[in-house]
């Protein structure tokens, strides 16, 4: 959204807006700002959560190797059955399949994998909190 349009929003200046805006990114409470991207649009037809169990002491290991795949937009160190759990965007099942066999079963540090095929991604309605005024 604009700064201007925020600033019709809220009922504030846009003077005012820019203001509030530049202090939450000055002090890291925003971290920037992105583009909604349509994965289908773009070739990413599959989509799956992908958990791990790995070697505790290997996990700043595990994880940059993670973050350098094509496809992962989530990483998460988690508490409970498994270690890790990640969602990942693929091509299709084949190149999903080489990602997760391939590549991150091949990875120091990784014990095993399950992956959750997903089969609907419902779009969500922005968070009714974010539009309110600050």
């Amino acid at each position: 959204m604009s700064i201007r349009a925020l600033a019709e929003k809220l009922h504030i200046s846009r003077a005012n807006a820019y203001t509030r805006v530049r202090r939450l990114l000055d002090s890291g409470v925003l971290r920037g700002f992105r583009a909604e991207v349509d994965p289908e649009l773009l070739g990413l037809g599959t989509s799956a959560y992908i958990t791990l169990n790995i070697t505790q002491v290997q996990w700043r290991n595990v994880r940059e190797s993670l973050r350098k795949l094509p496809g992962v937009s989530h990483i998460a160190l988690v508490g409970g059955e498994f270690d890790v759990i990640m969602h990942v965007r693929a091509k299709d099942n084949a190149d999903l399949r080489r990602i997760v066999l391939e590549q991150i079963q091949g990875m120091p540090g990784v014990i095993n994998t399950r992956t959750l095929l997903v089969f609907d991604e419902p779009a969500l309605e922005p968070d009714p909190i974010a539009a309110e005024p600050p």
